[in-house]
């Protein structure tokens, strides 16, 4: 069975002015880019009441690292109360949303994901050995690649954000 830590948990939330279907395509084209995780989008939920749109997207991603270490990442999204509004760009109105993001992403680092140690006891003893004497600095190169894509994800998210608003 493989060994799985969660190295990084966090959260950015955001109210106010964004185009979703922009935002969207942004946070998944930056993780798929920038990360090289095979995202699979795990749920796609709305919920219309009225004027106004809940939704939920859940994406899961995987990246493999080397044949023992695999980087994992799921990325939550809930936007409440996203409605169309318009506003003024220039001399132009332009139909946008406006509502609240709440962005959860959680990141794992993975060891022996296809289970190779798994076969006897006494290989699971070798993994043992082999984690936490031969090769402990590279798990934590490993916990720091995983974090550091995480926080930057959540940095480039909140600046997106942040921008679209001022517009």
């Amino acid at each position: 069975m493989a060994e799985k830590e969660k190295v990084f948990s966090s959260e950015v939330e955001y109210s106010g002015i964004f185009t979703f279907k922009e935002f969207y395509q942004f946070c998944y084209e930056w993780l798929t880019e920038e990360t090289e995780l095979k995202l699979i989008e795990k749920k796609y939920e709305e919920k219309i009441v009225g004027d106004i749109k809940n939704i939920l997207v859940e994406w899961e991603g995987a990246k493999k690292f080397t044949d023992y270490f695999r980087f994992d990442m799921k990325v939550d999204f809930r936007i409440t109360g996203m409605a169309t509004v318009e506003i003024a760009k220039g001399n132009t109105k332009v139909k946008t949303n406006k509502g609240k993001i709440k962005v959860k992403v959680a990141g794992t680092l993975v060891r022996d994901y296809d289970g190779k140690f798994e076969t006897s006891a006494f290989r699971k003893f070798l993994r043992s050995i082999y984690d936490k004497w031969v090769i402990p600095s590279r798990i934590i190169q490993f916990e720091d690649a995983v974090t550091s894509s995480c926080d930057e994800f959540l940095s480039q998210t909140k600046a997106y954000l942040d921008l679209e608003g001022k517009r």
